[in-house]
């Protein structure tokens, strides 16, 4: 069903445009329940356009590998650190500014249609991770330990369907014997992802130069 398969790649692509930058699912709240938790987890990888941009792009570069399921993984489990890294107050400098570059890397990685293996690949989305991980934290600070909990699992498992998802879609846009480099869904979707990436990238210079100035 290629026709199927291509719908439903380009509109996981629209979300990423039509994402908000808010980052707080809660409206500013801290969960404080289970279920709050939960629902915080699943809503707040996939209401900011950076977090949902990467995790596109996650799926995009691990369907490159021969490790399309177990690479998002990486990923998953260190944003889960990273979480865990802001509830411990411990600092990671920069956070907004190394996401912003992570999603603009990880766009051009699939635009080009390359696989550049698990060293570089995990490697992105390890590092990437604790970050993107970090940033999550900032909503469950002041939480009770069964709200984390539950948002922990909330987001872990909705990025992982998410990655996964998106590189489904792309193998199948790729078909059977065809270069990854003819795969032009998959291109399309890298370059969504860094143009994305770019947009990000422009407003975080754009507040670092206000800043300064």
């Amino acid at each position: 069903m290629p026709n199927l398969n291509r719908l439903a790649f380009a509109g996981l692509l629209t979300l990423l445009p039509s994402a908000a930058f808010a980052h707080h699912p809660g409206g500013g709240m801290a969960p404080q329940s289970a279920i709050d938790g939960l629902l915080s987890g699943l809503a707040h990888p996939v209401i900011g356009l950076d977090h949902l941009a990467f995790i596109v792009g996650v799926g995009l570069l691990a369907a490159l590998t021969a490790h399309r399921f177990l690479a998002p993984l990486l990923f998953v489990g260190a944003t889960v650190a990273g979480t865990l890294l802001h509830l411990m107050a411990f600092d990671l400098p920069a956070a907004e500014f190394v996401i912003a570059l992570s999603v603009a890397a990880i766009g051009v990685l699939a635009l080009s249609g390359r696989n550049y293996g698990m060293l570089v690949t995990g490697g992105l989305f390890a590092v990437a991770g604790l970050f993107h991980g970090y940033a999550y934290g900032e909503a469950v600070v002041g939480s009770e330990s069964g709200a984390v909990i539950a948002y922990l699992v909330g987001f872990a498992a909705i990025q992982y369907v998410v990655a996964i998802a998106a590189g489904h879609v792309a193998v199948k846009l790729l078909g059977e014997g065809r270069a990854a480099r003819e795969n032009f869904g998959l291109r399309i979707g890298g370059g969504v992802v860094a143009g994305a990436g770019a947009i990000i990238l422009g407003e975080q210079m754009l507040a670092i130069v206000g800043l300064a100035g």
